[in-house]
């Protein structure tokens, strides 16, 4: 099974504030409550490492990531690999009268049982994370 999720977010605030934040893997990862570390690797690569709830995970996994598109300030998508899923990121910026959409997409395969139906019940409070933690960057009470 696979998962899909996409939200969007109305933000007070101009594309290039928001790309900020949205370009920069570490502020991306952060937010996400099973992301426990993150390494940068290179300029477009980051290593996450994830502490999921499920009974078949014991341990932290390492999901290697990788932006493969980039196009400021308007979009990144990164994917990321480990032995337990694959997962693709997708953040896009639109300018709107007053401020910015920024539209976020997630697709999870789970490669062991559980990972998907962690992410299905889950992925609207992560995607809140992401919100909160932008408008905490910009500045901006919600």
């Amino acid at each position: 099974m696979t998962v899909r999720v996409e939200r969007s977010f109305e933000l007070p605030a101009e594309p290039e504030q928001v790309w900020t934040f949205i370009a920069d893997p570490e502020k991306r990862a952060r937010p996400i409550s099973v992301v426990s570390d993150f390494d940068k690797t290179g300029d477009r690569t980051a290593t996450w490492y994830l502490k999921l709830p499920i009974p078949v995970v014991d341990r932290s996994i390492a999901v290697e990531t990788e932006e493969v598109d980039f196009d400021p300030p308007h979009r990144v998508e990164f994917v990321g690999r480990s032995k337990v899923m694959r997962v693709v990121g997708e953040h896009e910026l639109e300018p709107i009268d007053g401020g910015t959409r920024l539209i976020t997409r997630f697709t999870v395969d789970g490669k062991l049982p559980g990972v998907e139906r962690y992410f299905k019940r889950n992925m609207d409070e992560e995607l809140h994370n992401i919100e909160q933690a932008l408008l905490d960057d910009l500045g901006i009470e919600a």
